[in-house]
């Protein structure tokens, strides 16, 4: 059961990136968590698998996972290093990448950034979703956040001083509300200017993290609705900064930034509990 991956990252977001295509996986969640675990395995903030694709559209599926062994619907860092490993293989500069939460196009920019079309976002209480009717704009939650689906369910809090907030401390009881159904990723977001965010995001089965590019995208799209910034601006996470727009004439959500590879290596998945 030896499977070659990489190791790759788009602003501080990383990624073990494995190919079913290519080699027979036997990933349970318990395998996931092993793979996932930062002291004991290759250590992640979700785990990656590609697959052949199931849409006539798609140049490649890919299944998240996160390091809790849970599925997640969306990752707009990891589409963007799975884009530059299809970029890679094929020459392409463009390619669409499959979801189950849908077909994600991304291009390779000219000057080396990695641009994906993440689709419209969710607004409606059902689309996040929400337990019961709500205002999404207002949560009826400490904090007085607003809600967004990316793909999967995001709710931000906006925050006069990032510094002073500990995301570890307010994350794991909102993320687990019971308003949230499927549990919701968490972003705590400081308006530094129109154009300028600074996020940190707290991520279901994940916890706090270097970078959310989807998490990214719910907290302008609910900037702009509360009408804290324009239509385009820069998120400044911990591991780096995206640039995230809200397109108006079809409302697609479109994220730029930068990927790297940390490092390529073989695993031997039978060392970990199945």
């Amino acid at each position: 059961m030896i499977a070659p991956f990489r190791k790759m990252h788009g602003a501080g977001n990383d990624f073990l990136i494995l190919d079913a295509r290519r080699t027979e996986l036997e990933l349970s969640p318990a395998r996931i968590r092993g793979l996932a675990d930062r002291r004991t395995g290759i250590g992640c903030d979700q785990v990656i698998v590609l697959e052949h694709p199931q849409a006539p559209k798609a140049d490649v599926f890919m299944r998240i996972f996160n390091p809790d062994g849970s599925p997640a619907g969306a990752c707009g860092n990891a589409t963007r290093c799975v884009a530059a490993i299809e970029a890679g293989a094929s020459g392409a500069s463009g390619m669409v990448i499959e979801t189950i939460s849908g077909l994600l196009p991304a291009k390779i920019l000219p000057d080396g950034g990695i641009r994906v079309d993440m689709g419209p976002p969710g607004l409606g209480w059902q689309d996040i979703p929400l337990a019961r009717p709500c205002d999404t704009l207002h949560l009826p939650l400490p904090g007085d956040p607003a809600a967004a689906s990316m793909g999967n369910p995001h709710a931000t809090l906006f925050v006069a001083c990032i510094d002073a907030i500990d995301p570890a401390a307010f994350g794991p009881a909102l993320e687990h509300d019971p308003l949230f159904p499927d549990r919701a990723n968490i972003g705590f977001a400081e308006i530094e200017t129109s154009s300028r965010i600074r996020l940190r995001v707290w991520e279901r089965g994940a916890g706090l993290t270097r970078a959310c590019g989807s998490g990214a995208c719910a907290a302008l799209v609910n900037a702009y609705r509360r009408r804290l910034c324009g239509r385009a601006a820069d998120l400044v996470l911990d591991g780096g900064t995206l640039h995230i727009a809200w397109r108006e004439a079809d409302s697609h959500v479109l994220m730029t930034g930068p990927i790297a590879t940390a490092f390529q290596g073989s695993v031997d998945l039978s060392s970990y509990p199945a």
